[in-house]
């Protein structure tokens, strides 16, 4: 079973429940839920598309960051959805795997995060030629996991570091902010 519009748009429900300022924010997203628009798709281009990211904390409470090689930049975990993904938060942990090797039997959701997520950001990304891929935006969903003594083997392909820094690292201060309260 694949992730379906209606679990992205209670997904966001909940999220706006808990952050109502970010209404603004997420017009892109919420505007497109409405328009029926396939955000599952990664060749959604017309608007854009949902990715799922890990916002990993260790027992000593540091934020692991990857060293993205496309974007050339340090970023959280995560990426497209794909047609066997069951639902936002499982896209978000096979993605982690995927990434940093770090397994997701050993990940645990801080209370009251496990189905809301601690953070969704609504971002662009620049247009990649080579792919044939036009500027577009993630909406990308993001799930704050716990870890205990994280192994990281990273995936060569997509990322080439990374770095375990202050929660106040994020890439965003409004997720920084978020992550000081946790």
């Amino acid at each position: 079973m694949s992730i379906t519009h209606d679990e992205i748009r209670t997904t966001v429900a909940r999220y706006l429940a808990r952050y109502p300022n970010e209404t603004d924010h997420l017009r892109p997203l919420t505007d497109a839920l409405d328009a029926g628009t396939d955000l599952t798709s990664r060749k959604e281009f017309n608007g854009g598309h949902v990715t799922c990211g890990a916002v990993v904390i260790d027992d000593t409470r540091r934020l692991l960051l990857i060293q993205h090689i496309a974007l050339g930049r340090w970023l959280l975990p995560g990426g497209h959805l794909e047609p066997e993904d069951d639902a936002l938060p499982y896209a978000a942990l096979r993605e982690l795997e995927e990434e940093t090797g770090i397994s997701w039997h050993g990940a645990v959701a801080p209370p009251g995060h496990d189905v809301t997520p601690v953070d969704i950001d609504v971002h662009t990304i620049p247009a990649n030629p080579a792919k044939g891929e036009p500027e577009h935006w993630h909406a990308d969903f993001r799930w704050a996991l716990w870890v205990k003594e994280p192994k990281v083997v990273l995936q060569a392909e997509e990322v080439e570091g990374y770095a375990w820094r202050s929660r106040d690292s994020a890439p965003t201060p409004k997720l920084a902010a978020k992550l000081a309260a946790l």
